[in-house]
C-alpha cells in the first residue's frame, strides 16, 4: 500500500538533540490535573474519581487543552484508557460525557431556572474504561488559545496538538502508561481520530516516549470526508420513508446518484433537491424519530388590534422570570440547554478548577472557531491502521440521517476485507440493540437501536467485549 503523505513524524523529534531538549522539558512539568470530589448539582461526594485540569501545547504552550478523566470503576490498573475527541468541529467533550458515556447525565428535566441536577449513570462506558474527555481543537468547551494566532486550527494542527496532550497526559500519569490505549470520537471525531490514531503508531514505531499501548479506536456514526455531505443521506431518506418513490426515482435519474455537489445547470436535479430538502426540514437529523424543538415564536398573535399581543407578553415576562414548568426533556436541543445552564454557572466551573478569566461564555459546539479542514478523505488512514492490525469499533445509530449507517458500511465496504461473523443480534438488557458483524481486518461494525433521544448511548459491556476481544455481545 502506498505511504500516505498526510502522516508527518512530529517536528519535535527530527533530532536527537530537540529530542533530549523535549524529555528535560517534559520533567520539569507539574501535574496539570486537580482531584474534583463534588459538583454541583450532585447530592454527596461524586462515587467515581474526576480530575480535571489543563495541559499546554504547541509553540510556547499557547494553546491550553481542558480535559475531564474519569477513572473506570472495575480494575484502572488494567482497563483500557479512551481518549474521547467530539464532533463538530469544536464541539466540547461535555455533551457525551454527561449526554450517555459518562457516569453521571443531567436529569431530563426542561431548565426551570434553577441548577440543573446530576444523576448517576447506570450505562456509563466508565464502569470497564478510564476515559479523558479532551476540549479539541483550541476553542472548543473551555480550551483556550493564550495568543491570538494560536486560535488558528485545522485538521492536522488538532491531531497533532492533541498527540502531544496524550503525550504530557501520560507523563504526568505514569501509572497508566501500560494500560491498553484507545482513541474515540463521534461525528465529525471520524477525520481526527484515524488521524490521531496514526500519529500514534507513527510515534510508536519511532520510538517515541512514553511508549503508547495503543490497541485501536471506536468511532460513531463517523464523517469520512473534511467537507461535503455523505452522498447516502437521501437512498437512506428514501428507505425511511421520509421521500416518496417518485421522488427517489426522479432523483437518482436526474442526479445520477450525486448529491453532494449539484450541478446549478441541471435543473430537474436541483428542482428535486429543493423538494427533498424540504421534505426532510423540521426532522432532528441525529434521530428522525425523535421530536424536534422550536424556540417559542416571536410572531405576533394579536388577540385585538393593535400594540403586543397577550402571548406575546406573557412569554416576554416569562422570560424575565427565567422560570418555567419542569417537563420531560424531549429533545437533544432541550438537553444540550442542560449542559450550558451547568457548564456557565459559576459554582460549576469553580467546582472543575476552570480558568474562567479565559473562557467568557461556554458554548456546546463553537461554530465560529477558526479552523480549516484540510484533511480530505479518512479512508485512507482506516486502510492503513488495517494492515498495522488495530483492532477498530464503528458504530451508528441507525436513525440516523446526519451519517446514515448506509454511508459508513459502503466506505468499510470499500476496504475489501472479508466477514469472518456475519451479521447478527447483540443484547442489552435482554433486548435486542443492534446488529453487528465482525471483519477479518479486526474491524467490528454494529448498529445501535434508536431507543431514546441519546445520540451518544451505546452499551458499556458492548465496549468491554470490543476492547477484549471477546465475541459474546449478549
Amino acid at each position: 500500500m502506498e505511504k500516505l503523505q498526510v502522516l508527518p513524524r512530529h517536528p519535535i523529534f527530527c533530532d536527537l538533540f530537540l529530542l533530549l531538549v523535549y524529555v528535560q522539558a517534559c520533567s520539569n512539568l507539574a501535574m496539570a490535573g486537580s482531584i474534583v470530589k463534588f459538583l454541583p448539582g450532585f447530592e454527596g461526594p461524586l462515587p467515581f474519581e474526576l480530575e480535571t485540569g489543563y495541559i499546554g501545547v504547541g509553540e510556547s504552550e499557547d494553546v491550553q487543552l481542558f480535559y475531564a478523566f474519569i477513572k473506570s470503576e472495575s480494575n484502572p490498573q488494567s482497563d483500557p484508557l479512551i481518549i474521547w475527541l467530539d464532533g463538530g468541529p469544536g464541539c466540547s467533550s461535555f455533551i457525551p460525557l454527561f449526554f450517555g458515556i459518562g457516569p453521571v447525565i443531567l436529569e431530563p428535566l426542561s431548565f426551570d431556572g434553577t441548577l440543573p441536577k446530576l444523576v448517576l449513570n447506570p450505562s456509563t462506558w466508565t464502569k470497564v474504561v478510564s476515559i479523558i474527555f479532551l476540549d479539541s481543537p483550541v476553542g472548543s468547551g473551555f480550551s483556550y488559545a493564550k495568543a491570538a494566532q494560536a486560535s488558528q486550527s485545522s485538521d492536522f494542527q488538532a491531531s497533532d496538538q492533541a498527540y502531544e496532550f496524550i503525550r504530557k497526559w501520560l507523563h504526568d500519569h505514569p501509572e497508566y502508561k501500560s494500560n491498553p490505549f484507545y482513541v474515540s470520537g463521534i461525528s465529525y471525531g471520524g477525520i481526527p481520530v484515524p488521524i490521531l490514531t496514526q500519529l500514534i503508531s507513527n510515534g510508536n514505531e519511532d520510538g517515541i516516549e512514553p511508549r503508547i499501548d495503543l490497541k485501536g479506536y471506536i468511532l460513531g456514526n463517523p464523517v469520512t470526508k473534511a467537507s461535503g455531505i455523505p452522498n447516502n443521506r437521501v437512498p437512506f431518506a428514501y428507505r425511511m420513508g421520509l421521500i416518496s418513490d417518485e421522488l427517489y426515482e426522479s432523483l437518482k435519474v436526474s442526479c445520477k446518484g450525486e448529491y453532494e455537489i449539484i450541478d446549478p445547470s441541471n435543473l430537474v436535479c436541483s428542482k428535486n433537491m429543493r423538494a427533498y430538502n424540504e421534505l426532510v426540514r423540521n426532522i432532528d437529523d441525529q434521530n428522525i424519530l425523535i421530536p424536534v424543538c422550536h424556540p417559542p415564536s416571536r410572531v405576533p398573535n394579536k388577540l385585538f388590534t393593535g400594540g403586543r399581543s397577550i402571548i406575546q407578553m406573557l412569554h416576554e415576562k416569562f422570560e424575565e422570570l427565567d422560570v418555567r414548568e419542569s417537563t420531560p426533556v424531549k429533545c437533544i436541543a432541550e438537553w444540550i440547554t442542560l449542559v450550558d445552564h451547568w457548564a456557565n454557572n459559576k459554582s460549576v466551573q469553580e467546582a472543575l478548577h476552570v480558568r474562567r478569566e479565559t473562557i467568557g461564555q461556554w458554548i456546546a459546539c463553537n461554530v465560529t472557531l477558526p479552523y480549516t479542514k484540510n484533511a480530505g478523505i479518512a479512508v485512507p488512514y482506516h486502510a492503513n491502521l488495517s494492515t498495522k492490525g488495530y483492532r477498530s469499533l464503528i458504530y451508528s445509530g441507525d436513525h440516523d440521517l446526519t451519517v446514515p449507517h448506509i454511508e459508513t458500511q459502503a466506505w468499510i465496504r470499500s476496504l475489501r476485507y472479508p466477514i469472518i461473523d456475519d451479521w447478527r443480534q447483540w443484547i442489552h438488557q435482554g433486548q435486542v440493540a443492534g446488529y453487528t458483524r465482525t471483519y477479518a481486518n479486526k474491524m467490528t461494525f454494529a448498529t445501535v437501536k434508536a431507543r431514546n433521544s441519546c445520540f451518544y448511548c451505546f452499551s458499556a459491556k458492548f465496549v468491554h467485549m470490543v476492547t477484549t476481544n471477546k465475541k459474546n455481545y449478549a
